[in-house]
């Protein structure tokens, strides 16, 4: 039982690699093309772009492991600066407006407007952050762990999930809530296994949950 355990662990921490994030990002791309292929109005565009864009910043990820294995410190440096505006910058400002466009119900669109001001004031907040510290990735139990913005402070951890999570749960969509609770589910697996590379691990996470944007448009499509 015990050396069942032991190789599934193994097997887990081997996911992060190179090839995982290639990967993921060739699927995700793949899955998002085909999703912006089933929109039917331009309000619908950002929120089908979220598997594409988690793809791209995967497609990043990539580069930032081969800069790493090259000691390419130039292209560490730029590809891990990507990586991390995506994630402290791009999703915190981009999912409420996206879940914003989607949203018919006055009420919630309210609710939702504030999200998107807390999104914009923590994407600022990185951005200074970003600007006062070199940005850098490297590889800490076969995980990326980057020089960024600090994210140990529980008040910060918790307004970033309320602009990228909770804003999801008050979309009036039911398979939008799913992948709201999905994405913080997964936000607590991993701070609890990888707490040391939670910006890394936590993306990979999401982006892979990301096809649930998929099926939202495929729903969508059969009603």
């Amino acid at each position: 039982m015990r050396e069942r355990v032991r190789k599934r662990y193994i097997l887990l921490r081997m996911c992060f690699s190179p090839a995982a994030s290639f990967t993921a990002a060739a699927g995700l791309s793949s899955l998002g093309i085909l999703t912006l292929s089933k929109v039917r109005r331009k309000e619908e565009i950002p929120f089908a772009m979220i598997p594409l864009l988690f793809g791209i910043q995967q497609a990043v990820e990539g580069f930032v492991w081969i800069s790493i294995q090259q000691g390419n410190v130039t292209m560490n440096s730029i590809a891990s600066h990507i990586f991390v505006i995506f994630a402290y910058v791009g999703w915190p400002v981009f999912v409420p407006v996206a879940v914003i466009l989607l949203e018919k119900v006055p009420w919630r669109k309210y609710v939702l407007y504030v999200f998107e001001l807390l999104g914009i004031a923590l994407g600022a907040y990185f951005i200074y952050f970003l600007t006062q510290v070199p940005v850098m990735g490297h590889v800490a139990n076969r995980c990326i762990v980057y020089t960024t913005p600090p994210l140990d402070a529980t008040a910060i951890i918790l307004l970033y999930v309320a602009a990228t999570c909770l804003s999801l749960m008050f979309s009036s969509h039911r398979i939008i809530k799913w992948f709201g609770l999905a994405a913080s589910a997964s936000l607590v697996i991993t701070y609890a296994a990888y707490s040391f590379a939670l910006v890394s691990v936590w993306c990979f996470f999401s982006a892979i949950l990301s096809g649930i944007v998929y099926f939202f448009f495929t729903q969508k499509t059969r009603r």
